[in-house]
């Protein structure tokens, strides 16, 4: 390890940084998903700096690996976007580029914040230098920044010793942190969960203090936010530190009320098992199958007045309750319909389609056989007509006329 100086205004060297090289740190380059290697050698081969930030380090310094790797360089957007054909800039407050990829791969590319406004006066569009960003980050395991170039991880802020402490600790005042962006709050507890990491004295006490700040947070961000919980392999523990510090009570007030049933532990616990063996295999659950573990438990059929539509109607009621005030698409809510449904032994949506098209199908089935049943009545000539007098021979050909017209 070495130490990172910079002059100051008066001529003296002040440390900045702990660096760390190949040798001291575990993380390798087969760790990083090729795709962001190959952005971050452009931006550097551009003559800008550029590292993986955030928790993707945080992660493989834990020995897991990250579904997703932020890039934090000293380049603006513009110079992004002319970088790279598949870039986009987004954002209002503070302007980022999305760079897409096949099977629908983001990465998120953020230039340098500065801090030499004031947290409050909202103004987060001052780009500035790798230190000044690095006391921008939320909290002090997530300000981490690896060069996969000369393989040096930069510790700006004491992360890597809070790491090793397993303790979560605050860069941004926490008079200001969690009024600012309330989502902050469900994040620390779920790297809490995820880490086993305790939280420093004080994180601990300002998620008291602003629990209620979460009504403030828009219905799609905290819909996001459910989602990636119930997709982190824990849910079950989250949801339940969550309920212990009165936060999922402003999340999911309907939740709060059955988290502790049995079936509803036992549900997510499945959910959870489901997860990790899914990312073993590199694939996803589906957004479906999570409201269907989160709510399965909580859904009631009573009395014989619902049948059919009836109940399709009554579960998706009730989903759409218990998820309240969550927005997920309805056709993951339908789908998770469909999974209950099948689950209680009812007839389904899709299992009525196929029904109803039998049935359509049934009458003209019935019709061909009863024609065929006709033709087998028809009446024929007799087969000896020496026999037979010359009346009734007579007739059986009218007969047979009559009936093929």
């Amino acid at each position: 390890m070495f130490i990172r100086y910079k002059t100051d205004e008066k001529g003296n060297n002040q440390p900045v940084a702990k660096v760390y090289t190949a040798k001291e740190h575990n993380i390798h380059n087969s760790q990083i998903d090729k795709d962001a290697l190959w952005a971050i050698r452009r931006i550097q081969g551009a003559g800008e700096k550029a590292y993986i930030v955030g928790g993707a380090v945080r992660d493989m310094l834990l020995g897991r690996s990250p579904k997703d790797f932020d890039i934090a360089t000293s380049a603006s957007p513009r110079q992004i976007q002319r970088l790279f054909w598949n870039s986009r800039i987004i954002g209002r407050r503070f302007r980022i580029v999305h760079l897409f990829f096949g099977n629908n791969k983001i990465l998120e590319v953020t230039t340098f914040r500065s801090d030499e406004e004031d947290f409050e006066d909202g103004n987060n569009n001052i780009f500035g230098t790798i230190e000044q960003d690095s006391r921008r980050r939320d909290f002090s395991i997530n300000a981490l920044y690896y060069n996969p170039v000369d393989q040096h991880l930069l510790d700006f802020c004491g992360g890597i010793e809070d790491i090793r402490k397993g303790v979560i600790r605050s860069l941004i005042p926490l008079s200001y942190s969690f009024k600012e962006d309330p989502v902050r709050m469900v994040r620390a507890v779920k790297y809490k969960c995820t880490t086993g990491f305790r939280f420093k004295l004080n994180v601990s006490w300002a998620l008291r203090r602003n629990a209620s700040n979460l009504e403030g947070v828009s219905t799609s961000r905290m819909t996001d936010e459910v989602f990636k919980i119930l997709n982190t392999g824990c849910s079950d523990m989250i949801f339940h530190e969550l309920r212990k510090r009165k936060m999922l009570g402003h999340i999911l007030p309907c939740l709060e009320v059955y988290i502790d049933f049995k079936k509803e532990r036992e549900s997510l616990r499945e959910l959870d098992l489901k997860v990790q063996e899914a990312k073993k295999e590199n694939k996803e659950v589906s957004q479906a199958e999570m409201i269907y573990y989160l709510v399965r438990p909580v859904i009631t059929l009573q009395g014989p007045g619902y049948e059919g539509e009836d109940n399709y109607k009554e579960v998706f009621r009730q989903i759409k309750v218990i998820l309240a005030p969550m927005t997920p698409p309805n056709y993951e809510i339908e789908r998770a319909v469909e999974l209950i449904l099948e689950n209680l032994g009812l007839r389904t949506r899709h299992r009525r389609k196929k029904d109803l098209k039998k049935a359509k199908s049934a009458p003209a089935r019935n019709k061909s056989a009863k024609n065929a049943h006709r033709k087998r009545k028809k009446p024929s000539i007799a087969a000896n007509v020496a026999d037979t007098p010359a009346e009734e021979i007579d007739k059986q050909i009218l007969s047979a006329e009559a009936a093929e017209v």
